[in-house]
Order: C-alpha cells, then sequence, then structure tokens
C-alpha cells in the first residue's frame, strides 16, 4: 500500500523537482560546452556557473529540484560509474600495477586523514580529499560525500575539495608527460604512472594519449582500476561515520554499504559478463557523467561564494601536499615492483 502510495505521488512530486531538476542540467549542459570549447574540466565549470546562480537555491520553486540534483542524482551517477569496469580489464593489468593502485590508494589517503588531524581539521576532510586525489578526482570527491554523514560543513568541503582537485588535475595532466619523458619512462610505464597519479578520468586520457597510443591505452586501464577502488573506500568511509555515530549518544547510523555503492558494484559485475550490448554500457556512463556534472552544478547552487572563500591556505597546502605524495610514492612503487 505504501508503494502505491508513494508511486502515485510521483506525478506532483514532479512537478515540484523539474524547475530545480531543469536548472541543473542547463547548467550542466553549458559546462560540457565550455569544456569542449575551452578545454577546461567540465566538473569546475559546472561548479562555477552553479555558485554564480546559487540565488535560485534560495526560497522558491527551484529549491526543491536543487536538492533532489545535488543528492539523489549524484548517487545514481556514482552507481553508473560502474558501467565504466570490467573485472577482465583489473586482471589484465598483471599484478604489479594492480599492486600499485591498490598501495598508493590506501597509503595517500591514510597519510591524508593523519595529516588533516595535524593541520586541525576533521579525520574525514582528510578522507575526503585524499579520497579525490587517489581515486578519481570530482567524481570521488562526491561520492564519498554522498557515504559521509550530513554536517554543517560538508558541503562546503566539497566544493572545495571538487576545486582544488579539478584545478590540481588540469595542472598535472601538462607536467606529469613531462616528467614521465624527463625520467625515461618507456610507454608502458609511463602509462602506469599516468594512470596512477592524475586525478581524472579525462585528463588521464588527454595525458595518455598525447605521449602515444600504448601509454594512453595502460593509462586508461590503470585509472579505471583506481576508479575500482571507489566501493571499498566508500565502505571505509561509511564505517568511520558509524563509529562517529555510535560515539554520539543517539546519533543516528548510516547504513552498512549505502544503495550506491551496492548499485556499482552490482554494475560492474554485469558489465563484466558481456552480456550488457555496448551501446548500453556507453550510454549507461555517458549519462552517469552528465548526472554528475548536474549534482555538482546544485551543489554549487546551494553554496555562497563567500563561504568558500573563507577556508584559507591549510586546505590548499594539504591538497598541494597529497597530490606530491601521490606522485612521489608510485614512482618508489614502480622503481620497486615494476
Amino acid at each position: 500500500m505504501s508503494i502505491a502510495l508513494s508511486i502515485s505521488t510521483w506525478p506532483s512530486r514532479s512537478r515540484v523537482l523539474f524547475p530545480g531538476v531543469l536548472a541543473c542540467a542547463v547548467t550542466a549542459a553549458a559546462a560540457t560546452f565550455l569544456s569542449q570549447h575551452y578545454g577546461a574540466p567540465v566538473m569546475l565549470f559546472a561548479l562555477l556557473l552553479g555558485l554564480a546562480m546559487n540565488f535560485l537555491s534560495r526560497e522558491g520553486p527551484c529549491k526543491p529540484g536543487i536538492e533532489f540534483s545535488s543528492r539523489t542524482l549524484l548517487r545514481i551517477g556514482v552507481a553508473l560509474l560502474g558501467l565504466r569496469i570490467t573485472v577482465s580489464q583489473i586482471a589484465d593489468l598483471g599484478w604489479q600495477p594492480i599492486a600499485i593502485v591498490v598501495l598508493t590508494v590506501a597509503l595517500t589517503i591514510g597519510v591524508s586523514m593523519l595529516a588533516a588531524r595535524l593541520m586541525g581539521f576533521q579525520t574525514l576532510f582528510g578522507l575526503l580529499s585524499g579520497g579525490a586525489t587517489a581515486i578519481c578526482g570530482a567524481s570521488a570527491a562526491m561520492a564519498l560525500a554522498a557515504a559521509l554523514p550530513n554536517h554543517p560543513m560538508k558541503e562546503r568541503a566539497t566544493l572545495f575539495t571538487v576545486v582544488g582537485v579539478s584545478a590540481l588535475s588540469t595542472l598535472v595532466m601538462i607536467v606529469y608527460p613531462m616528467i614521465a619523458q624527463a625520467i625515461g619512462l618507456d610507454p608502458r610505464a609511463a602509462g602506469v604512472f599516468l594512470g596512477a597519479t592524475i586525478h581524472d578520468v579525462a585528463q588521464v586520457v588527454g595525458a595518455g594519449y598525447s605521449m602515444s597510443q600504448q601509454t594512453g591505452d595502460v593509462a586508461t586501464v590503470v585509472k579505471l582500476m583506481r576508479v575500482a577502488m571507489l566501493l571499498p573506500v566508500i565502505i571505509f568511509a561509511v564505517l568511520m561515520s558509524r563509529r562517529q555515530a555510535g560515539e554520539t549518544p543517539g546519533g543516528p547510523r548510516p547504513p552498512l554499504l549505502p544503495g550506491f555503492a551496492v548499485g556499482f558494484a552490482l554494475l560492474v559485475v554485469v558489465n563484466s559478463t558481456g552480456w550488457l550490448p555496448g551501446v548500453v554500457a556507453k550510454t549507461g556512463s555517458d549519462l552517469s557523467r552528465w548526472l554528475l556534472v548536474a549534482s555538482i552544478a546544485g551543489i554549487g547552487m546551494k553554496t555562497q561564494l563567500t563561504e568558500l572563500i573563507t577556508v584559507g591556505l591549510r586546505p590548499v597546502v594539504l591538497m598541494i601536499g597529497e597530490t606530491v605524495f601521490l606522485a612521489a610514492l608510485t614512482l618508489a612503487l614502480m622503481h620497486w615492483l615494476v
């Protein structure tokens, strides 16, 4: 009865959500156009355009849809990321690149959490920024934010992380290929280095194929392995949140495995069977990108620019340090393992 009642309310619910969802969709389309023509990360454009339109999230017809986009569409987009990965892609890497990815993700997040605590931040901010740096940039930041408990500072921390990781990803896309050439990495090793260190998928692809076809292919697969690390890191984030909630009397404990994480894992399994037509997997992957862009636009609309400006210098130092640590650790592990 309750399910039927919920379904029956959807027409009226959709009318309430439509203006805000449309605003986020239009912003996402504009961000995509700007990204394609000017080469900057689409997430960064979506965030900046959203910040410029934050007046829409105040009391008015767009507010419910913006809330829906920044939360529900975000979770759906993260789940659909599973269509980018197959188990065979991961297995084809061989054990050395897999070991490098697992170690760099775990150690970067661990060091980031420790550094955040030492710098006076919450440990969960180190998990958020370290996860974005170590896994897949803005997409990981939003996925982890969705898994973390609500907090008055969470959206500001998420926005800052998205801005920082997008800017750093663009910078290292230019710098890291030059480093790979300067230290004499062969095409495969260069692909492992680029795939294991650059933050966002698009920048990995751009940097890898700018060097050679082989480097681009290897870099892309290594990067997808990092994306696959999103699931265990989300579970770790939820466990951290549950422990903190347990320390607070009467505090709500989040579910052990969020629904979007289950969806992510199931889609990886389904995509790995080979039963899914390629056009379906590609459509789902493209839809994931659109939903994530629309959701970050919604998050931008909900945030005051003055809140972002007041974060200070310490978070910038933290994210730069995480990026440098990841690159240095990857090169050291490649020297020992590859």
